[in-house]
C-alpha cells in the first residue's frame, strides 16, 4: 500500500520525517524544521502573478505624458554616468556609488511647486473608475519588483543557466540599490506623500492627524523601475518598447492614485537610469 497516496507534496516529506523520527526514538527538530520550511517558501514572482494575473491595464493615450517626461531623464543620466565612469571605472564600489548617485537627485521641488503638483493629482483623481482603481492597485503591488524580475525569467528561459544565473543575480542588485538609495534620499529630503497632504485622495491608507510621512521623493517605484528598464532593455533591445511602457503603466498608476507627484517620479526615474547604467557597466556588459 502507498502510504503517500493522498498526501501532497512536500507535506508528505513532513509526515515521513515524522514517522522516521518516532521509529527511532526521537524527534529531530532540526529535520521537521526543515521541512516546514519548505511549505513556507516563498512563492516567485511568476507564480505570485499567475495567482494574481493583471486586470485591463491604462491605455497608451493616458500613460502617454508620464512616458515622454520621464524619457528625458535617460538622456540626463546617461550624461551624468559618463562622470561617475571617468572617475571610477568599471570597478564595484556600490557603497561609494550609492552616496554619489544620491547626491545626484534634484533637491526636491518648492512648496509652491509641490502645491501645483498636488493639484494635478487632486484633478486626476475626480477621473478615478473601478477599473482604473483595480490596474493601479495591481501596478502598486506587482510594480516594485514581481513585474521585472517576471520579464527576466522569459528571457532567462532563452540563455545558458550560468549567464541566467549571473544576470538574474545583477537585477536584483539593481532593484536592491534602487530601493536603499531612493529610502535613503527620501528620509533626508521629508517630502510627504500626496495623501498625506490630502488625506481625501486615499481613504484607504488612514493618514493620521498632522502625520508626516511616508516620505515620497524619490519615488521607489520609480527607482527600481527605470533601474529594471535600462537593465534589461541592454539585455533585450528588441523588448525595450515593451519594458519601457509597463513602466509608464507602473508610474502612471502612482499618479493615479496619489502615491506621488511628478517631481518624486521623475527623480526616482533619473536614480533608477543611473543605478541601471551603475549595473551593466560593473558586471562587463
Amino acid at each position: 500500500m502507498n502510504i503517500l497516496r493522498g498526501i501532497k507534496w512536500p507535506y508528505a516529506l513532513i509526515a515521513l520525517l515524522a514517522v522516521a523520527a518516532v521509529g527511532v526514538g526521537t524527534l529531530q527538530p532540526q529535520l521537521i524544521s526543515a521541512a516546514v520550511g519548505l511549505v513556507k517558501k516563498k512563492p516567485s514572482a511568476t507564480q505570485k502573478i499567475k495567482q494574481d494575473p493583471p486586470p485591463t491595464l491604462f491605455t497608451d493615450a493616458e500613460i502617454a505624458t508620464i512616458g515622454k517626461t520621464v524619457a528625458a531623464q535617460r538622456t540626463k543620466a546617461e550624461a551624468l554616468f559618463a562622470q561617475w565612469k571617468k572617475a571610477h571605472g568599471t570597478t564595484r564600489d556600490d557603497k561609494a556609488f550609492a552616496a554619489w548617485a544620491a547626491q545626484q537627485v534634484p533637491a526636491p521641488p518648492t512648496a509652491a511647486q509641490r502645491t501645483a503638483e498636488l493639484h494635478q493629482d487632486q484633478q486626476l483623481a475626480k477621473t478615478r473608475t473601478a477599473a482604473g482603481k483595480r490596474a493601479a492597485t495591481w501596478l502598486e503591488l506587482h510594480g516594485k519588483k514581481d513585474i521585472w524580475k517576471l520579464y527576466f525569467h522569459d528571457q532567462g528561459e532563452l540563455i545558458p543557466v550560468k549567464q541566467g544565473t549571473a544576470e538574474k543575480a545583477q537585477l536584483k542588485a539593481v532593484l536592491k540599490l534602487a530601493k536603499t538609495i531612493s529610502d535613503q534620499v527620501a528620509a533626508k529630503d521629508k517630502q510627504p506623500a500626496p495623501y498625506v497632504l490630502d488625506p481625501t485622495l486615499r481613504s484607504d491608507k488612514h493618514v493620521k492627524p498632522g502625520g508626516k510621512g511616508p516620505y515620497s521623493y524619490p519615488s521607489s517605484h520609480a527607482a527600481r523601475s527605470a533601474g529594471a528598464v535600462t537593465y534589461l532593455s541592454a539585455l533585450s533591445p528588441h523588448r525595450a518598447e515593451d519594458y519601457q511602457w509597463m513602466q509608464d503603466e507602473v508610474l502612471y498608476s502612482r499618479l493615479y492614485m496619489a502615491g506621488h507627484v511628478t517631481s518624486d517620479i521623475t527623480a526616482g526615474t533619473l536614480l533608477g537610469d543611473l543605478i541601471g547604467d551603475y549595473e551593466l557597466a560593473v558586471s562587463g556588459h
